[in-house]
């Protein structure tokens, strides 16, 4: 297997594991999984020629889906927060403890 093939392999892997931290409540896991993609994206781009060869770049064709909804994922996650978070502000500080402390 190429150098290629198996970066984008673990980069794969790495948009699984977040896809599944993303569905759960674990905020460490979500941290490391975020990290994971991050350093399988950066040895994805130090390969450089990626784009020149076939099979890696219908891998990363096949790679897109998972981008995609890891980023709908966090957008929805995003929302949620700060439907919540206005939720809490809308009841005032007596109601619920400050989410974050000045």
């Amino acid at each position: 297997m190429s150098l290629g093939l198996a970066a984008l392999d673990d980069l794969f892997s790495a948009f699984e594991e977040l896809r599944v931290a993303l569905d759960g409540t674990d905020v460490e896991a979500i941290d490391a999984a975020a990290a994971h993609v991050s350093s399988s994206a950066a040895a994805v781009r130090a390969i450089g020629a990626w784009r020149a060869d076939e099979a890696i770049r219908d891998r990363v064709t096949a790679l897109l889906p998972l981008i995609e909804a890891a980023r709908v994922r966090i957008n929805l996650l995003t929302d949620h927060a700060g439907q919540r978070l206005s939720l809490l502000a809308a009841h005032g500080s007596t109601q619920a403890p400050l989410v974050y402390g000045r």
